[in-house]
């Protein structure tokens, strides 16, 4: 469970996010926090995975905050809820190393689509491994594949028939092999598959023989 503190001056404001939060599915409210004072005292007290940091505070400038609460909580992630429109605001709040930035008025799925991705991406990488594969640092980031412009000439829909093939294989694949279950040419067998292979997606094995390498494709995982 991802515990959350929310940091906001209006009262009501607060009570209607931790509703929104309550109803996402991984996530609890463990406090909530209307100074700066108090966000310090309670993010040391309770030392929250994530903050909802509201930027304009009765005692303190919200980005100000942020680095108070990271010196008695070192692992703290920060996703700032605002009415502060200001590119000077939101540029510093991206220098501050905040997760996402959403501006108010928003709804609960504007919210949980943003705790989902952070539950997904940040949570995962913590945990997942001892080292990042580029997919997953995409993944991070908001680059993850559906964001990210197929090669020239590629389809959405080959390539999910690409990965499907490999699913179903019992061990590796060539180009050449994928092609054949395809129907298409190896050149374009190859050109999803490697794709795959830059995303993170699949192992690339060489078998040598006669001549140069053979490049054998399988899913990772």
């Amino acid at each position: 469970m991802i515990k959350v503190l929310i940091v906001d001056d209006d009262f009501m404001v607060a009570k209607v996010h931790a509703g929104f939060i309550q109803r996402t599915p991984g996530f609890a409210v463990v406090g909530v926090a209307h100074t700066g004072a108090q966000a310090v005292i309670e993010t040391g007290r309770l030392q929250p995975d994530l903050v909802l940091l509201d930027i304009h505070l009765p005692d303190i400038n919200g980005l100000d905050l942020m680095h108070k609460l990271r010196e008695v909580a070192p692992e703290l992630d920060v996703l700032v809820i605002s009415a502060a429109r200001e590119v000077d605001t939101v540029r510093k709040a991206l220098r501050g190393g905040i997760v996402h930035y959403l501006i108010k008025p928003f709804s609960q799925t504007d919210l949980q689509e943003r705790l989902e991705h952070y539950r997904s991406a940040y949570q995962g990488l913590d945990s997942a491994k001892d080292v990042a594969e580029q997919s997953d640092v995409n993944r991070v980031f908001g680059l993850d594949r559906t964001d990210r412009p197929l090669p020239k000439g590629c389809s959405i829909e080959t390539l999910k028939l690409v990965e499907a093939a490999l699913q179903e294989a019992d061990g590796d694949l060539s180009a050449a092999e994928v092609a054949v279950q395809l129907g298409t040419s190896r050149v374009s067998a190859r050109r999803y598959l490697e794709y795959l292979n830059d995303e993170g997606v699949l192992e690339v094995r060489l078998k040598y023989g006669v001549g140069r390498p053979e490049r054998r494709y399988v899913l990772k995982g």
